[in-house]
């Protein structure tokens, strides 16, 4: 919970304790602790602004003022043994709701980026006019992706910039999801970032290295901010991508809302299909990454982007479609897989032959444990058969030279930003700020290394640093 939301709670429950204990009736005492509560929930209405899981300590105040009114002459309070069991149950209920609810649903934060860089963030629309748009029924649109850069930043004078712009059609997209009503999470416009809104390009260095990211499917471009920004940070220009129809939803700059029409639980044929459509938007960004650096359509990334240093991360299906970049794009140098089952083009039976990293959570890595014990000839289109494909494409993609890890405590959500949104998401015995500070060195070491050409020290220290992750090069 934020801070004037403690203070809200604990002053209302403080007047409560006095009205329904001690006294009641329009007194000194009543006027300043009724003076004192309407002020710190009036300043966090103002500086932290409202949401509706406040609203027990709202209407708690509401119903305390008209107590004060309602009694115009002071008097002591005195009830029974019963009468007083009942208020403390009373007091100790609302206690438990009024903090619930914002704890449980909290305004979330980032830890602050560890880089020597400020961030800073901005978001382009790009169309894509030798692609038609699948998911329309109309031949002339062409595909549309919404793309977000984050940046080493100069100076730090521009808002930091909110989790999301458009709160209620991400709430909606992300709803079925989670399974719960998109008011709950309506709040996440009011999470703020550690990256300045539309700030220049730092000019500390001539050129900065690129990296693509690449959501799962049904997510979106920003649900990894607690990585973006820490790559930033150290010195990279990270491009994310909405991918129209497969994201959570794709607002456009004229209010349009594409929301997901995912329908790919028909087994990995359909997935593998499919694969083209995200490799193709990987392309298409880093083809416009390379008009951008030519100064089209922004002049502050003029001669600024090295496309001859270009990684590539992702979650789910975006992990899967940075292994498929490897193989596709000669661009692309170096990719790490967040716990992405290897959909699309199977790896030769050499590897990959690019620096590869398969980050597994400990739910995944347990499905393929059961797989090792039952490998059989079952088909993939059951959940057994399934899980005993995948195994056998990742021990293709395991080699010469590729890296796989498993961090305890983990499941496929962990490599995102989704257990931040509540502790009831958080895998168990999680600790999901220890976690990403894990994705976030390890991803950082991998890239300095491939990517930014720097002394690999820092990536053989990985498994030094954290035994338990079984970090290994095949």
């Amino acid at each position: 919970m934020r801070m004037m939301e403690i203070i809200v709670i604990v002053v209302n429950f403080l007047f409560l304790g006095r009205l329904l204990f001690f006294s009641r009736g329009l007194s000194i005492g009543n006027v300043i602790l009724l003076g004192a509560s309407v002020v710190v929930t009036a300043l966090q209405i103002l500086l932290e602004g409202y949401r509706w899981q406040m609203i027990p300590a709202y209407l708690v105040l509401l119903v305390l003022s008209l107590q004060v009114f309602i009694y115009p002459n002071k008097y002591t309070v005195s009830a029974s043994m019963v009468k007083r069991i009942f208020k403390g149950c009373l007091s100790v209920v609302y206690l438990i709701v009024a903090v619930a609810l914002p704890f449980l649903l909290p305004i979330f934060s980032f830890d602050k980026p560890t880089g020597p860089y400020e961030v800073g963030t901005t978001t382009f629309h790009f169309i894509d006019s030798e692609r038609r748009e699948e998911y329309s029924d109309d031949p002339k649109d062409r595909r549309e992706l919404m793309v977000q850069l984050w940046y080493p930043a100069s100076g730090s004078n521009e808002p930091m910039a909110p989790y999301t712009t458009s709160p209620k059609e991400l709430a909606r997209g992300l709803a079925s999801m989670i399974s719960i009503p998109a008011f709950t999470i309506e709040h996440f416009g009011q999470v703020k970032t550690h990256s300045h809104q539309e700030a220049l390009l730092s000019g500390e260095e001539k050129t900065w290295p690129l990296l693509i990211f690449s959501h799962g499917m049904d997510q979106f471009r920003n649900g990894n901010t607690f990585q973006l920004e820490e790559l930033a940070s150290h010195g990279y220009i990270v491009a994310a991508i909405d991918h129209t129809y497969n994201a959570a939803v794709t607002v456009f700059p004229d209010g349009r809302s594409a929301f997901s029409r995912s329908q790919l639980d028909d087994g990995l044929p359909v997935l593998d299909a499919h694969m083209p459509v995200w490799t193709g938007d990987v392309k298409f960004v880093l083809d416009k990454m390379e008009q951008l650096n030519d100064g089209v359509p922004d002049g502050r990334f003029r001669g600024a982007i090295d496309m001859k240093r270009v990684g590539m991360f992702g979650h789910s299906y975006g992990g899967a479609t940075a292994m498929q970049m490897l193989l596709l794009d000669d661009r692309v140098k170096a990719g790490i897989d967040m716990d992405g089952g290897l959909f699309g083009r199977l790896a030769p039976d050499t590897g990959i032959s690019k620096p590869f990293i398969l980050m597994n959570a400990q739910d995944t890595e347990d499905y393929y444990m059961e797989a090792t014990k039952n490998q059989s000839d079952v088909g993939t289109d059951s959940s057994e058969g399934l899980w005993s494909e995948l195994l056998q494409r990742r021990q293709l993609a395991l080699k010469a030279g590729s890296y796989s890890l498993t961090i305890p405590h983990t499941d496929h959500m962990s490599f995102t930003d989704f257990a931040l949104y509540s502790p009831l998401l958080q895998a168990k015995d999680a600790n999901i700020r220890s976690i990403h500070r894990i994705i976030n060195d390890v991803s950082l070491s991998f890239f300095d290394k491939y990517v930014k050409g720097y002394d690999s020290a820092a990536l053989d220290e990985i498994a030094t640093r954290y035994p338990e992750i079984g970090f290994v090069k095949h």
